[in-house]
């Protein structure tokens, strides 16, 4: 059971649109809607409206789905040079929303489809009229590429436009826009070699060098602003070493964070590298000193909580979580995680204020982890709801199912969970 701990950075839910593993972290979710939210709010998105997505894969990718939806993938996070370079990121994606590419894109599909199915038409004509079955098969066998090339033309022509509405934006936001000189300057870093033996019609993107040229030559138009808003990128590093403490094995962590760098980057990869891989005591010691050097920061007392969970010591991990929840009142997974050191302590009161604290994670945003500890925290019948409500997040329709008729039977059909269950159940059946 504790070490189940380890994972609280890494609890993926399976998202049923795109098939994606996405990430839950506090830390990294509040510097995210930080760090974008002013490039969102000049793309006129809501900043009470923007969500951001953390998903976990190692592609350099972020992408923009409905105008509202930001996914950002954990290898533009842990690879991405400083928070403006990120911006430029998220300023290009949201340049294909503002651009309406999304919907030109599925228009132009929808016709390139109906073009294709014309010339099949032919080619199947042909072969079956008696004519030249070669001929047929001919046609027949290229339509995908002619319209393969088509799309790719088209991509490559929103991806130059999406690159100029990404400068707008920046330099709306007052952002500088030489982020995305750094972004081109990176890619070209890690794929020039390979660019240059491509065929630049068989991409759907222009090449790198391209969009370097035409970023230089749009931004050289743009007057001199020496006022740019500046971000402290030391709160990025620390999102960057956490994600690498977590998410690469311990060679690679010392790779990025060598011993002789004694930086909180460096220290916090090493700390949770080492609680990781069972050195529990150089990690609380590391993460100690972590706090030596800022007590404030709520994530450091977080990390120290998951460790002394993982020594059993549940008095010393619930002080480091109500010492973190009195720095940060608002962040989920703490809320979560002492509520189910709570519910393993077994105090009295333990279990009632893990409930509280569950609800209110809730609240703030719904994950599956949330449910499973409030399941360990019932036990009058509402135990099943919150099992229901777990699988149903997984998308295990059939546990969900099962939980949620037990939960009908334990419970009395005035209550809330009673409600929802049935809701459960109602919503299964609609889409089943």
């Amino acid at each position: 059971m504790r070490k189940i701990i380890i994972c609280f950075l890494t609890i993926f839910l399976t998202m049923p649109v795109h098939a994606l593993s996405v990430i839950n972290d506090t830390e990294t979710e509040k510097l995210l809607h930080k760090i974008i939210t002013p490039v969102a709010v000049a793309a006129d998105i809501p900043e009470n409206r923007l969500k951001i997505h953390i998903v976990n894969d190692d592609d350099f990718n972020a992408f923009v789905s409905g105008g509202e939806d930001v996914f950002v993938y954990t290898g533009l996070l842990t690879r991405i040079k400083n928070t403006n370079a990120l911006q430029a990121v998220i300023a290009h994606e949201l340049g294909h929303t503002i651009g309406g590419h999304m919907a030109q894109m599925s228009a132009r599909m929808e016709a390139e489809l109906k073009r294709t199915l014309i010339i099949q038409a032919l080619g199947i004509g042909l072969m079956v009229a008696g004519g030249n079955p070669s001929l047929g098969a001919g046609v027949l066998a290229g339509t995908g590429g002619i319209a393969q090339q088509s799309m790719l033309s088209f991509s490559r022509d929103e991806e130059r436009v999406a690159d100029d509405f990404a400068v707008d934006l920046m330099v709306r936001a007052n952002i500088n826009p030489n982020g995305l000189i750094t972004v081109f300057e990176q890619m070209q870093n890690i794929t020039g070699a390979a660019e240059a033996k491509i065929n630049k019609n068989r991409t759907n993107h222009p090449l790198t060098g391209e969009r370097l040229k035409n970023t230089r030559e749009k931004i050289s138009q743009i007057k001199h602003n020496d006022k740019y808003k500046k971000y402290n990128d030391n709160e990025y590093e620390l999102v960057r070493a956490k994600l690498i403490g977590y998410l690469y094995n311990e060679q690679q962590i010392l790779d990025k964070y060598p011993y002789r760098i004694t930086d909180q980057a460096a220290l916090y990869a090493r700390a949770i590298g080492n609680m990781r891989g069972g050195a529990l005591v150089a990690a609380r010691d590391a993460t100690q000193d972590l706090i030596q050097r800022n007590k404030k920061n709520p994530y450091y007392y977080e990390l120290l909580g998951d460790i002394e969970y993982q020594m059993g010591h549940y008095d010393d991990a619930v002080r480091a979580y109500e010492h973190a929840l009195e720095l940060d009142e608002k962040a989920p997974q703490i809320q979560t995680a002492l509520a189910l050191v709570l519910a393993e302590r077994g105090k009295p009161d333990d279990n009632t204020r893990g409930i509280e604290l569950c609800k209110t994670a809730l609240l703030t945003e719904p994950t599956p982890l949330a449910y499973w500890v409030l399941a360990k925290l019932y036990d009058d019948g509402r135990e099943y709801w919150a099992l229901a409500e777990f699988y149903n997040m997984n998308g295990d329709k059939k546990k969900a199912r099962t939980f949620a008729k037990r939960a009908l039977d334990k419970l009395n059909p005035d209550t809330p969970e009673y409600i929802k269950s049935q809701d459960i159940l109602d919503n299964i059946a609609q889409r089943y």
